[in-house]
C-alpha cells in the first residue's frame, strides 16, 4: 500500500469508524475496490498521481459498479494527506445515506 493508503486503512479497519466494517482489496467484478463497507456496498476509491489522465476508465468504473449497486467515494492521495478528518467526515456522511451505525445505542442512563 501507498503511504496515504496505509492513512486511510488506520482510520478504517477494526471497526475504528463508528463501528463500521471495512475490508480493503475487494473484488467487484472486473475490478478490485481500494477499501469497502460490503454490507453497505459503499465502494472508496483512492485516486493516486496519475488517475488524472484517467477520466474515461473511472467513469466506466464508477458506471460498471453503480449499476452493480455499489455506492462509490473518490478521494485524491492529497485529501488523505491534507484532510484525513475531511475524507472521515464524508465517508461517515455517505453512510449515514445507506443505513444506520451499527454501533449499538447507549443503554438508558449512559452518555447523558
Amino acid at each position: 500500500m501507498t503511504p496515504p493508503e496505509h492513512a486511510l486503512w488506520r482510520i478504517l479497519r477494526g471497526h475504528r469508524l463508528q463501528g463500521w466494517k471495512f475490508t480493503r482489496q475487494v473484488p467487484a467484478g472486473p475490478f478490485t475496490l481500494d477499501f469497502a463497507a460490503r454490507r453497505e456496498r459503499l465502494a472508496i476509491e483512492l485516486d493516486g498521481d496519475s488517475h488524472g489522465q484517467r477520466e474515461l476508465q473511472d467513469a466506466h468504473r464508477r458506471t460498471y459498479l453503480e449499476k452493480s449497486g455499489w455506492t462509490v467515494i473518490r478521494f485524491t492521495n492529497l485529501d488523505i494527506v491534507r484532510n484525513a478528518e475531511g475524507v472521515t467526515v464524508a465517508i461517515l456522511e455517505a453512510l449515514a445515506k445507506i443505513g444506520p451505525s451499527p454501533q449499538p445505542s447507549p443503554q438508558r442512563g449512559e452518555g447523558e
